[in-house]
């Protein structure tokens, strides 16, 4: 399995725990080492851990490292406590990822992501099966 494929894995596993939505992209976090209390923003701030290593992305957001997993699972942690403009403002002058780079694009899918999990547009049951359609190479699991 893929690095893409194991992270929506895991998205499935944690949705299945019925979670407030809040709560469910907190814990996402975990997968890139981002911890739920208040030590996060450390974690956050040294780049969290590469629990979930490898490839599988697409090319628009795959930046030809094993590590895209842990960027979507930390800029949703971020993104879920901080809001998708302060989120974008650090991704794009702390990280330095511009928004034509791979990284840009996949953490403003990471903020996308997070925006419509809050609003109730995307049931955490479909959440996974948005990350293999937009994220992965691997076609959707029905």
């Amino acid at each position: 399995m893929d690095a893409c494929a194991a992270l929506a894995e895991s998205i499935d596993r944690l949705a299945e725990r019925g979670h407030p939505n809040g709560r469910f992209l907190k814990e996402l976090g975990r997968a890139a080492g981002v911890r739920r209390g208040p030590l996060w923003l450390t974690d956050a701030a040294t780049g969290g851990r590469n629990r979930i290593r490898g490839r599988g992305f697409h090319p628009a957001v795959d930046d030809d490292t094993e590590g895209q997993a842990r960027h979507f699972a930390g800029t949703v942690a971020v993104a879920a406590r901080l809001g998708g403009p302060i989120t974008r403002w650090l991704t794009t002058h702390i990280l330095r990822d511009p928004p034509e780079s791979a990284d840009g694009r996949l953490s403003d899918e990471a903020i996308r992501f997070v925006r419509l999990v809050r609003s109730g547009e995307l049931a955490q049951a479909d959440a996974a099966g948005w990350v293999r359609e937009r994220l992965c190479h691997a076609p959707r699991r029905d």
